[in-house]
């Protein structure tokens, strides 16, 4: 979720579109209009505390983001600038749609190239008309597409993002995670490998709220973060297996016939068992509207841009002694290799290196 590209819309939309498609200068455009609006849209948050007609619940949730804000900075080693230090309300859910797309017999995103900040897996929007307009073009062509709410993205230091309504009443635990998580996208940032950015700042939020929950919060507040923990790991665990039962019909010898069918059919068991998950969690439906729309390749596809990786990304979390900055150094190592070399270190981190013998001492 990270958008140069409304600052450059700005600088391209002033050039006249002398070196882009008019196609690509109206995207840039709504994509400057969308910023501006909410670059005006903000107030300090300083001044909407001290605003009498502020609610108590807003600014309850106000200084507690703000000590959210502190606390990246100064435990977490995150940047220390202007961010979440305004807030603005947009008076909708959302501030982004991301649109993500797939062939219909392919797990493979479509991707879009933007100049400065290079290919991404997605394509957003804040004109929701545009952002349709493209999605019935994909789909009249065949593709599989997902059109996704987005609640915060990051202008990766651009600007000063701002605290929004589209996610300030949520809970503290999930309020953390995309703090840090868009915070560190602005800490590292790879132009082509949404895969690598998307996971890397996925674990920094989780490992960050992991933090401040065991200086900050209660023991029920913990228990609540680890069970949802469960859950998604439990979801993810599930979505993975249906990509992999896919990817085999995709790459199997069957013909695109008998590759529908078993797609289709692979769809409908993988709702059937989200619904014994569901019991087994006690009924708990946080996934319910995931799973109630455009459950197909594309959204699969968008699944694993943010995942895949992450569980490379907490290995190397620990191989630095939980360190948040030597993290990020190592981090950004790897994010210096050519793209192969770069994926097989994090691949060779997914590989468990077990000790040859356990001393006597350590022994179950």
């Amino acid at each position: 979720m990270m958008w140069r590209l409304c600052r450059l819309g700005l600088m391209i939309t002033g050039l006249g579109g002398l070196l882009i498609s008019c196609a690509d200068l109206a995207y840039y455009r709504q994509a400057a209009a969308g910023q501006w609006h909410l670059l005006q849209a903000r107030q300090p948050v300083v001044e909407v505390l001290a605003n009498p007609t502020t609610s108590p619940e807003l600014r309850q949730r106000l200084e507690t983001a703000q000590q959210l804000r502190t606390f990246a900075s100064v435990e977490l080693s995150l940047p220390d600038n202007g961010s979440y230090r305004s807030y603005a309300d947009l008076q909708r859910p959302w501030v982004v749609k991301n649109l993500f797309a797939a062939p219909e017999l392919s797990l493979e995103p479509r991707h879009w190239c933007f100049l400065w900040i290079g290919c991404l897996s997605y394509r957003g929007y804040f004109d929701v008309d545009a952002a349709e307009q493209l999605a019935g073009e994909l789909r009249a062509a065949g593709d599989d597409v997902y059109l996704a709410d987005i609640p915060a993205y990051s202008t990766l230091g651009w600007f000063d993002d701002p605290l929004l309504n589209t996610f300030i009443q949520w809970p503290t635990a999930r309020q953390a995670e995309l703090l840090f998580h868009e915070l560190a996208h602005q800490r590292l940032y790879l132009a082509d490998d949404s895969a690598f950015n998307e996971a890397f700042a996925t674990v920094v939020g989780r490992l960050g709220t992991e933090r401040w929950l065991a200086q900050h919060a209660t023991e029920g507040e913990r228990q609540n973060y680890e069970a949802d923990l469960r859950r998604r790991e439990q979801f993810l665990q599930l979505t993975a297996e249906t990509r992999e039962r896919l990817m085999a019909v995709y790459t199997g010898s069957g013909n695109e016939a008998d590759q529908r069918v078993d797609k289709q059919r692979i769809l409908a068991e993988l709702r059937d068992r989200y619904q014994a998950l569901k019991q087994s969690w006690g009924g708990y439906a946080g996934y319910d509207r995931w799973f109630a729309q455009d459950l197909n390749n594309a959204k699969l596809a968008g699944v694993s841009t943010y995942y895949r990786l992450a569980p490379a990304f907490l290995a190397l979390f620990t191989q630095e002694g939980g360190n948040f900055a030597a993290f990020y150094r190592a981090a950004e190592r790897i994010g210096q290799l050519p793209p192969r070399e770069r994926e097989a270190r994090l691949q060779a981190l997914l590989i468990p290196i077990l000790p040859l013998a356990k001393p006597p001492d350590r022994l179950p």
